[in-house]
């Protein structure tokens, strides 16, 4: 069956207010973890953030929590190498992973992050989605179609979120999703929503939080 991607429209007013209130709340830094068994108890709900190095993705997190400088926006890529669990509410973690597709990084860095990554993919039972941010500007590139084929493979739910979607013209904006929608259709693990963000003009981001919080 085809499956039709749609871009996620804005929350209804109780959803709305169930995704305000869960970012409300104190969004606390939990630990970095290097490997799999520094892992905090599986005692909560999590969704986690992933996305190419530079795609905005500190940013869009710290637009979430309305916290500035919660996670950490860098003008290097890949500086981020652990990941990084934060509270969210009493029964949410939110997980910021490895950027990928990190150029400059030694090759051995590059496949332990790999290596950490899939074992962490595959072996999180709390894990409700991955949120796969593609930028605005580049559309869908191979590393971003084997982080999905991890998921996929993974059988872990991800959803595409647009990022720095004010930074291309309307026109080039409808030419990137349809890239997008035909990539997600050779990814049986996607969901057939995209979300459009902004961290800048704040679009998506009531949606984002909507999505999370209502969850199950």
């Amino acid at each position: 069956m085809q499956v039709t991607y749609t871009i996620a429209e804005e929350p209804d007013a109780p959803s709305a207010e169930k995704g305000r209130m869960l970012f409300a709340g104190e969004t606390t830094f939990v630990k970095g973890v290097v490997a799999m068994d520094g892992l905090p108890p599986p005692d909560r709900m999590e969704v986690c953030f992933a996305g190419r190095s530079n795609v905005g993705k500190s940013t869009l997190i710290n637009a979430l929590t309305g916290m500035k400088a919660l996670a950490r926006a860098s003008n290097t890529p890949g500086r981020t190498q652990e990941i990084n669990f934060f509270t969210a509410g009493e029964e949410h973690y939110l997980v910021d992973l490895p950027g990928y597709g990190y150029a400059n990084a030694p090759l051995p860095v590059v496949e332990k992050w790999q290596r950490l990554l899939k074992q962490y993919l595959s072996g999180r039972q709390t894990l409700r989605r991955a949120f796969v941010l593609i930028d605005a500007r580049h559309g869908v590139k191979k590393v971003d179609d084997e982080i999905m084929s991890l998921l996929d493979s993974s059988a872990v739910t991800f959803q595409v979120v647009l990022t720095k979607a004010d930074k291309v013209k309307e026109a080039e904006r409808a030419k990137i999703l349809s890239q997008v929608k035909d990539a997600l259709s050779k990814h049986p693990a996607a969901y057939p929503e995209i979300v459009v963000t902004s961290s800048e003009k704040g679009w998506g981001i009531a949606t984002l939080r909507a999505i999370i919080a209502t969850l199950v």
